[in-house]
């Protein structure tokens, strides 16, 4: 668990730095009573875990006596069709919904770049309606408000059978840094997001936390399915389902597991209708099946990339590029970003013992990012020489046209020397010593790039 530690604790710090509402600090409670208390781990833009398509949740959760929704995964509307016609004749003639399969939230009320469709799920009548839907989904771009601009592609969708639904709860499994060990959160209210259920209604969320030695009991489990309001014989299939839910978290090694809806039906059965489940990535090696799930097409390029090089690289939705050696030094550059009224487009640790050539392809990245209008170099040489980084900027500017400017930090073992190959090579760059001035000119001067780009103004750095 000290490894989950440190790295929901790394998590959480990272968010603060993000987000224009989100200050995160210790509590005694699990969540600030204040906004956005459950998206950092959730929808943490630093992620360090895999997450895989609903349809696969599903089908894991089903062979582990998870009761949830039959559905079958296409690929083609031609593929589609035929399943549907399949999940009729299994489950009767009832309406069928199509959900397009993104690794993101907010499908529902999506469209897709292509051809304006909109909604990533649909209720529909008979198979000939679910080919229609699937050809306006299949290998086009949903836009959600959590994907970004840039969409993810939808090359599956997932047909299930529809359910009528009397009450709607929730119920997830993840980490906390407060116990060291793992939580049980719950509440009567499901189906819309976590954090709009707490900000409307913060004593409806139950928290159970689990001795990670002990494990969860079945005394707990149903204690805790009481609190969520099940009853009756309910009680006991919910007990059990939870209990199975928990082997499931601990032995795929998962960060997040989260049922939303937990759908009681009008004919008395309860079934996880959506799941969402995340891998820590540290787990893949024992982990070889379910990482073989993967679907790169939903993942960020620019990470995937980076990760090739060694190279800790998160997106964000600034336009000052920075890259930095060292995680917490990182985290302090975004925190003066910030302070001075910027915002960054990424987090780019280097580390300690960086190459040439990763530099290079660092640099190479940060160049292709359009949203980025300005490179923010910041290096403490302790491990990492400033000599390396200098002639690591060199390089990447002798293979592409680095058409950003650059404000440059070194401060360290060899900076002398650094200072002095960046003089010599005659790169336009502004090299600063102290790392706040560094800060407020990168503000600076993306400010002036976004004043100049928006007044169709003519600006270049080469």
């Amino acid at each position: 668990m000290a490894r989950f530690k440190s790295q929901f604790n790394f998590m959480l710090k990272f968010k603060r730095h993000i987000g224009n509402k989100i200050i995160w600090g210790r509590t005694n409670n699990f969540f600030y009573k204040k906004e956005y208390i459950f998206s950092s781990f959730r929808n943490n833009i630093g992620k360090r875990y895999l997450s895989i398509h609903e349809y696969l949740s599903v089908d894991l959760l089903r062979s582990h006596n998870v009761p949830c929704p039959e559905g079958y995964a296409a690929k083609t509307a031609e593929e589609a069709e035929e399943k549907a016609l399949l999940l009729q004749n299994v489950c009767g003639d009832n309406d069928l919904v199509i959900k397009a399969q993104v690794l993101s939230g907010g499908r529902g009320v999506g469209y897709f770049k292509e051809n304006n469709f909109e909604g990533g799920v649909h209720v529909c009548r008979n198979s000939m309606e679910v080919k229609e839907i699937a050809t306006k989904m299949l290998n086009n771009t949903l836009i959600t408000k959590q994907s970004g601009p840039e969409g993810k592609k939808c090359n599956t969708v997932f047909i299930c059978e529809r359910f009528y639904i009397r009450k709607e709860r929730y119920i997830a499994f993840l980490l906390d840094r407060n116990s060291d060990g793992i939580i049980l959160l719950g509440s009567s209210i499901g189906g819309s997001s976590i954090e709009d259920i707490i900000k409307k209604n913060p004593d409806a969320i139950y928290k159970l936390n689990i001795d990670i030695n002990n494990g969860l009991t079945t005394g707990q489990a149903r204690e805790f399915s009481e609190n969520i309001g099940f009853k009756n014989d309910q009680l006991n299939i919910v007990t059990d389902m939870i209990v199975n839910l928990y082997k499931v978290f601990k032995k795929y090694d998962c960060t997040l597991l989260e049922i939303n809806p937990l759908s009681e039906l009008n004919d008395g059965r309860v079934l996880c209708c959506d799941a969402k489940l995340n891998f820590d990535d540290n787990a893949e090696y024992r982990q070889k099946n379910i990482f073989e799930k993967r679907d790169l097409t939903q993942e960020n390029k620019e990470e995937l990339l980076a990760k090739k090089y060694n190279l800790n690289y998160v997106s964000l939705n600034g336009n000052i590029a920075c890259m930095v050696n060292g995680a917490g030094l990182a985290m302090a550059t975004l925190d003066l970003i910030i302070l001075h009224k910027g915002n960054p487009s990424n987090f780019l640790d280097v580390g300690g013992g960086a190459t040439e050539e990763e530099i290079t392809e660092a640099l190479k990245i940060i160049n292709n990012n359009e949203n980025a209008k300005i490179c923010f170099i910041n290096i403490l040489g302790g491990i990492m020489r400033c000599d390396i980084i200098a002639n690591g900027i060199i390089n990447a500017f002798k293979q592409v046209k680095f058409n950003k400017p650059i404000i440059i930090r070194l401060e360290g073992t060899n900076q002398e020397q650094a200072h002095e190959i960046i003089k010599n090579s005659n790169i336009k760059c502004i090299v600063c010593q102290d790392m706040n001035i560094a800060a407020q000119k990168s503000v600076a001067m993306a400010k002036i790039i976004e004043i100049a780009e928006r007044e169709n103004i003519d600006i270049s750095f080469n």
